[in-house]
């Protein structure tokens, strides 16, 4: 049931490639201007032509029944930063269970959680799951972040007693050894510019901004390092601040309360995750000064629509955010059935951006469809 790759290292992390023998043949399957300056793939080089569109599509519909049967239900390990602010994970586990329910596979699940800052908490779970793996069918890793859980990953994606999913991110690093069954997330790049385009529309040229940014490394990189090249080169933005908050409330809320004082020339605030955006909000508040800033979020969960709707947060690049959950549950489905070789390598779910000059209606039509497994209310804590 467990991935198997060959004994072959990538060489170059520009050009090697890496056979996979679950069906991910060897990679890259083909090259994109700029492989040669990344050391991880981008979906379009891993992912044969057609998976990701037919996994999307039964994603998008109504569930078709496992056709097999179980001895007894699998079992499920989730390493992941549950206990942040961020709603994702809650959601995500609540789509992938449900979704699991629709498809009649009996399961069970154990929970590691941690803060996203607890990088070493992290390594304790993954490497107590992989001493355990007679007791998993099925591990999903949400790193901490991609470069410092690399090695946990590769160990995880090494052991043959289970398969291993990657949540959260979709760059799979060119020098890992064992790569993962499926990588599932959605295209922090690809909302970095949709989220440029729309606030170059919104707000034209020759703007301030300062950045709430998260941890050094792929989502900040993309994020807010593809979100800023964007604005300054096509709308001649200029950013005077960046702050690293590390994706937590209290980082938001120092670095904007500095942003605050110290900048008062930045009209816009860029914030990289939930957990900061809502810092920045409550920052804001406390001084008044929520209706002179224009701030954005990432991901449009719950608390950001809600904070949306106040009229305290601006605009979000907002995921259909049960897709991730409600993938992974189809991933085990097609494993069980002998079809994991179906599957694309990375799955990636849809991004629009939400924002206050939306009507109810449109907002709500947004959120029913994004949360249609996690349910829209906010989830309580």
């Amino acid at each position: 049931m467990k991935l198997l790759t060959t004994t072959s290292v990538v060489a170059s992390i520009a050009l090697a490639g890496v056979a996979f023998a679950d069906g991910h043949a060897t990679l890259p399957l083909k090259e994109l201007p700029g492989i040669a300056d990344r050391d991880y793939w981008v979906p379009g080089e891993v992912n044969a032509e057609g998976k990701l569109e037919a996994l999307q599509a039964v994603v998008g519909s109504d569930a078709v029944a496992f056709s097999g049967s179980q001895d007894a239900p699998v079992q499920i390990a989730l390493i992941y930063p549950s206990a942040d602010t961020s709603d994702f994970w809650a959601r995500n586990f609540l789509a992938l269970t449900k979704r699991l329910d629709q498809l009649g596979i009996a399961y069970e699940t154990t929970e590691f959680a941690s803060r996203q800052i607890e990088h070493s908490l992290q390594s304790t779970y993954a490497a107590q799951v992989e001493q355990d793996a007679d007791l998993y069918d099925y591990v999903i890793f949400g790193p901490s972040e991609l470069a410092i859980q690399a090695d946990n990953i590769d160990k995880l994606a090494g052991n043959d007693g289970f398969s291993t999913y990657v949540w959260a991110f979709h760059t799979p690093l060119k020098d890992l050894e064992n790569q993962p069954d499926v990588w599932f997330d959605f295209s922090s790049a690809a909302g970095a510019l949709t989220m440029c385009d729309y606030m170059l529309e919104r707000l034209g040229n020759d703007v301030t901004m300062a950045m709430n940014r998260g941890i050094p490394g792929i989502t900040d990189n993309q994020r807010s390092g593809d979100f800023k090249a964007c604005v300054e080169e096509k709308g001649n933005w200029t950013t005077v601040y960046e702050h690293y908050g590390e994706y937590q409330s209290e980082g938001g809320f120092e670095g904007t309360s500095l942003i605050l004082q110290a900048y008062p020339e930045a009209t816009i605030i860029h914030n990289a995750n939930t957990a900061m955006a809502m810092g920045s909000v409550e920052a804001q508040v406390s001084v008044g000064k929520e209706k002179e800033i224009f701030s954005t979020g990432w991901g449009g969960t719950g608390l950001e629509l809600d904070a949306i709707r106040r009229g305290e947060l601006n605009a979000t690049p907002m995921r259909m955010g049960d897709d991730v959950g409600a993938a992974t549950a189809e991933a085990i489905k097609a494993d069980l059935e002998g079809k994991a070789s179906d599957l694309p390598l990375v799955f990636l779910g849809r991004i629009t951006v939400a924002h206050d000059q939306m009507g109810a209606d449109e907002i709500d039509a947004l959120e029913k469809e994004a949360f249609r497994f996690s349910g829209v209310d906010a989830l309580s804590r």
